[in-house]
């Protein structure tokens, strides 16, 4: 065996036992929460890693995948075993072409602009675009994200754009080095995410609250969250370069 199919081994077993951990806190987190681990959505993010390592984990049952470049998901798509998708990383406007009908669903819309596109372009290939609006929770500057206090307005213009269905909100909290702090903005996310969904707004399907990432999923979940985007503790850590 060579070196190469060595460490691929190694990585591959890696990956098996990381799926597990996370699995295992998922459904935990779940518990307490009041919910059954079913009803959590567990994505495997993607960045940077490897078609080889990507099938890997989807062979293992984690078929819902997130990339957050366009280029790089359409280059490794054809080499992926069947999955579903979700484009997770700010979307620029002249990349909305390419992606669109690509993936199941973008949940990183930040704007009416950049629905705007979304909707002209999913029409234009006759298909309905499911997409999130990320709302930035922290009103931190370097986030993309919608303000909070546009949140209910925002979602109710994105949600009046034909071929665009409104599923749910995406939110990336800040950092926090207690765990209180972190339930704190998720807890204020699933409140909005709560709220919104009561209002019954035309052309929306609110069930989507993806929040939480590999260092705060745990936290995600108690507080509410739906679908956790966990990357380097499934793969390991990278390099971003």
């Amino acid at each position: 065996m060579t070196e190469k199919q060595l460490l691929d081994e190694k990585r591959f077993a890696d990956i098996d036992y990381n799926l597990s951990v996370v699995r295992e806190r998922v459904a935990q987190a779940a518990r307490l929460s009041g919910r059954s681990p079913e009803d959590i959505q567990i994505m495997a993010v993607t960045k940077t890693v490897a078609p080889e390592y990507i099938n890997h984990a989807i062979a293992g049952g984690m078929t819902l995948i997130g990339e957050n470049k366009v280029q790089e998901y359409l280059s490794k798509k054809p080499d992926l075993l069947p999955h579903t998708a979700h484009l997770i990383g700010h979307l620029q406007t002249n990349k909305v072409r390419q992606i669109v009908g690509e993936v199941e669903m973008i949940e990183s819309v930040d704007s009416v602009h950049l629905a705007r596109e979304i909707g002209k372009r999913a029409e234009a290939i006759g298909k309905k675009m499911k997409i999130l609006a990320e709302i930035n929770v922290g009103g931190e500057e370097s986030k993309t994200g919608i303000p909070w206090e546009a949140a209910e307005e925002t979602v109710a213009e994105i949600a009046s754009i034909g071929s665009i269905e409104v599923c749910g909100l995406m939110a990336i909290p800040p950092f926090c080095e207690k765990s209180d702090d972190s339930r704190a903005f998720f807890s204020k996310m699933m409140q909005m995410f709560v709220d919104i969904r009561s209002k019954n707004i035309d052309n929306t399907n609110i069930k989507v609250l993806s929040m939480g990432m590999s260092s705060d999923y745990y936290e995600a979940v108690l507080e509410g969250s739906n679908l956790v985007r966990v990357g380097t503790s499934i793969f390991g850590g990278r390099n971003y370069r």
